[in-house]
């Protein structure tokens, strides 16, 4: 990382860290929503944008990773913190466990199998034999995690939606940190191989089924991670929230935002919170045809994405050779 983009990033984190306290407690909630989903985008981004392996089923997981957490707070009294690596551990698993047998399909005909596992979760939430443990129908309520009682002895005042902000902003930093030692590494080598030429990566003895098996399980974990603090925040988990809508909705995130870029999740996610809400302001009557306009417009005037074109414009004004996308750096 050069030092102009470490200041850059440092520069980012403190302005999220001072947003707390101008900000509403409703715009604190909506700003904790972006994080979860830029932690859901970042996790399809490294499947499909790195790898290049279309997924329309993430929302699956992240259902599963937000029904993890709230069964493990509601039934086993569990602290909301403890919750959150499992989670991740469970979708590690069931993300790697699919990976295996979808290792045979490629393309179009993968993206229906993971269709077919988004179409299959709302149902399966609501099986009259799992009714006991996701509570059918009704769903979950969790309760708002209050502030820690060290942060009062210390002399730091925050409220329920102040503390969740933050504990939501410490895990994303992790995480992207993770994500972008994971992709500048070998392993992400590894995956871009696989995704520009996989015959030429089977002949530089790169093992395709193991990475791109690992490429499920991580991106999985990612995204049953984001599940898990989505349903802490929304305090409520039902089958009906995790349609396969959600499943295309995070695909258009990391479309908008940039395939195979890391900032790329975060603009993503900011399409998605606030995109919607600003076309149901502009036509109460249609508000998904005035969202279908954005994003014609997105696509059509930054075909790589906002990541991409923020790129384009960074080496125009500098002189700087354009990259391609498939050259270019997360």
């Amino acid at each position: 990382m050069s030092k102009k983009l470490l200041t850059v990033t440092i520069l980012l984190i403190a302005l999220a860290c001072v947003l707390p306290f101008v900000l509403t407690n409703y715009r604190i909630f909506q700003a904790t929503l972006v994080l979860v989903y830029a932690i859901a985008l970042l996790g399809l981004n490294i499947l499909t944008g790195y790898n290049g392996q279309i997924s329309l089923g993430h929302g699956a997981f992240y259902a599963i990773g937000a029904y993890a957490a709230a069964m493990l707070m509601d039934q086993a009294g569990m602290p909301y913190w403890a919750t959150i690596p499992i989670a991740g551990a469970v979708c590690l698993v069931a993300g790697f466990l699919f990976g295996l047998p979808a290792l045979r399909l490629e393309g179009l005909y993968l993206a229906l199998a993971t269709f077919a596992l988004a179409v299959s979760m709302p149902p399966i939430l609501k099986a009259h034999f799992l009714e006991k443990l996701t509570g059918g129908v009704q769903g979950i309520v969790i309760v708002k995690p209050d502030p820690p009682a060290w942060l009062a002895a210390a002399g730091v005042k925050l409220n329920a939606d102040q503390w969740l902000y933050y504990f939501v902003l410490a895990i994303a930093i992790v995480l992207f940190i993770v994500g972008w030692n994971l992709i500048s590494g070998r392993v992400g080598r590894a995956l871009i191989a696989i995704r520009d030429h996989h015959t030429a990566a089977e002949a530089m003895g790169i093992n395709t089924a193991i990475y791109k098996s690992l490429a499920f399980g991580v991106s999985a974990m990612y995204t049953g991670i984001a599940g898990a603090l989505g349903a802490i925040a929304v305090q409520f988990v039902a089958p009906d929230s995790f349609t396969v809508f959600l499943s295309i909705t995070f695909l258009v995130g990391i479309v908008v935002g940039g395939l195979a870029s890391l900032s790329g999740a975060l603009y993503g996610a900011l399409f998605i919170q606030f995109v919607p809400n600003i076309a149901d302001e502009l036509s109460k009557a249609a508000p998904w045809a005035v969202f279908g306009v954005f994003l014609i417009g997105f696509v059509y005037l930054m075909p790589t994405g906002v990541a991409g074109a923020l790129r384009a414009l960074t080496r125009r004004r500098g002189g700087g050779k354009l990259l391609q996308p498939k050259e270019a750096l997360p």
